[in-house]
């Protein structure tokens, strides 16, 4: 059903028109009456139409005054101008308003229902439109929480895997490169620095977490992630790396607010810990120090930049510089690891005298730093005594210029070990599988056998064989059987039979199906063929 409002100072006009719309369109408009402009203001307010039937020429407040007026609070609205007076500068003003047709008085039954019928078919295609984007909204608040939670979940824990977060950044329309993390912790109350309940707390917010993640939102342009123990996850963009004071001071104000703002709506205390901004790759270290700060302190609120908890740097060291080396490093990008590395040492070149210790100390400490790193990370195999040569080396060194060379190269071969022995255990692996798989195939080999022998699970060794090979462990498996069978049936005296036992089939029909799969022939084809 329509709401429809019919707006005219004659009592015949209204009369009319309702005859017309109520025979033409039975059951099908509720209808108002107004007689003056003033009147169908008031009307529209609480009536709320879905169309109006407007005469220009209303007494008090004119036709136009009254459209422009009801516009205002209700813009959706399909208006239909009726006048007595054929003047093109009101038909020009009306349209201007996005009015929906002009009809003259006095009009006829047909032209009330066509323009009436369009009228209709617009708000249909309105409603249809709002229902479609509340649909989506619908849906979307549904799935924006699992793309925030996936988001702050791929920064945290899996940084290696760049490509979901730019996935992420691009669904949630970030554009920033740095941010800072927000870890909200609950309870019942709070007790020094801990939170009481802090079970049951969590419970409570699982089940409130809509409205505490729209209180979050509400108050933070943030990325919300979800209940971790009693705890949530927040991220928060940043355009710069560096937070200055008045934004700190501002940011630890909102966040007490908002605090209290949690309390209030949901009875379950809330503390704020904030960590320092940081790249996206590093954002699980601004998450720990948002934990460090709420440990070391009993505010609701605690920022990282308080209290005397991280690592500060005199503002002459690089460690922007140091940052990109590591960063480099984990990447496995060898040259551009060389080349940081030797801006890295240069700087100390720059800063400190030949002989200075600490350059000598920081060199041995970056390099033993690179290669645990690549222990971690390349699939190594760790031996105590290897580097029993690097203290006599670096302290013996005439100068610390003498030993740039060897920290650059050092940092270098870190990095290929990082990728490439880890490439080199693979091919290690399939090596010793394939050795395995040729010594064994004449009898029933399974993959999960296999996999036993290396230690690894079938999945991954599976994949990993298909990898490296280009075949799948069966069709590897199958050619080497296919291979020796052609050999075989090249022999004099060699029976299907014995050829079957001596490449692993038990039945010799299986064996000539699959023989015939690989090569287009039965094996007695085969012989024949290469015979004749």
């Amino acid at each position: 059903m329509y709401r429809l409002m019919l707006a005219d100072d004659e009592g015949i006009v209204l009369d009319s028109l309702k005859m017309i719309i109520e025979k033409n369109f039975p059951g099908e408009y509720r209808i108002e009456t107004a007689k003056t402009g003033r009147d169908v203001i008031e009307l529209a307010e609480s009536y709320r139409p879905d169309i109006v039937f407007m005469d220009i020429q209303m007494p008090g407040i004119n036709g136009i005054d009254a459209i422009r007026e009801i516009k205002k609070s209700n813009p959706s609205v399909e208006f239909i101008i009726l006048s007595a007076y054929d003047k093109f500068d009101y038909a020009k003003e009306a349209l201007s308003l996005g009015v929906l047709d002009y009809v003259n008085k006095p009009f006829s039954a047909d032209s009330i229902t066509q323009v009436l019928g369009r009228a209709a078919r617009t708000v249909d295609s309105k409603r249809k439109k709002r229902s479609d984007d509340l649909k989506i909204r619908e849906k979307m608040e549904t799935v924006m929480p699992i793309i925030e939670n996936g988001f702050v979940y791929s920064i945290m824990f899996q940084d290696s895997f760049s490509e979901d977060v730019e996935n992420y950044k691009q669904l949630l329309g970030i554009d920033a490169d740095f941010g800072c993390m927000l870890a909200l912790t609950m309870g019942d109350d709070q007790n020094g620095n801990q939170m009481t309940n802090a079970v049951g707390a969590s419970v409570r917010t699982q089940r409130n977490y809509g409205r505490i993640r729209e209180l979050i939102k509400e108050t933070l342009n943030c990325v919300v992630g979800s209940v971790i123990s009693n705890k949530i996850p927040v991220f928060l963009p940043m355009e710069n790396m560096k937070m200055d004071y008045e934004e700190r001071i501002g940011m630890i104000d909102i966040c007490r607010d908002l605090a209290r703002r949690l309390k209030k709506n949901t009875d379950i205390s809330f503390r704020i810990g904030i960590g320092s901004v940081r790249k996206l790759n590093e954002s699980m270290d601004s998450y720990e120090e948002a934990l460090k700060a709420l440990v070391n302190s009993v505010g609701s609120v605690a920022h990282v930049d308080d209290l005397p908890i991280q690592c500060r740097y005199d503002a002459e060291y690089p460690i922007d510089l140091e940052r990109e080396l590591f960063d480099t490093l984990r990447n496995g990008n060898r040259e551009e690891c060389e080349r940081a590395a030797g801006r890295y040492y240069d700087w100390m070149l720059e800063n400190y005298e030949e002989t200075d210790m600490s350059v000598r100390l920081k060199t041995l400490e970056f390099v033993l730093f690179a290669e645990h790193e690549a222990y971690l990370n390349g699939g190594m195999t760790y031996h105590f005594s290897e580097r029993e040569n690097y203290l006599p080396l670096v302290m013996s060194a005439a100068g610390n210029s003498g030993l740039k060379g060897w920290f650059v190269n050092k940092f270098g071969e870190a990095c290929r070990n990082m990728k490439g022995r880890k490439q080199e255990h693979e091919n290690q692996v399939v090596v010793r599988a394939q050795e395995y798989i040729r010594e064994n195939y004449q009898r029933d080999l399974s993959l999960d056998e296999v996999s036993r022998q290396l230690d690894l699970s079938p999945y991954y060794f599976s994949k990993l064989f298909k990898q490296e090979t280009g075949s799948n462990f069966v069709e590897y498996v199958t050619g080497l059987r296919i291979g020796r069978a052609k050999e075989l049936l090249l022999k004099e005296g060699c029976s299907m039979k014995e050829i079957c036992a001596e490449i692993g089939y038990s039945d010799p029909n299986y064996f000539s199906r699959i023989f015939k799969k690989s090569t287009g022939v039965t094996p007695t084809e085969y012989r024949e063929g290469v015979r004749s």
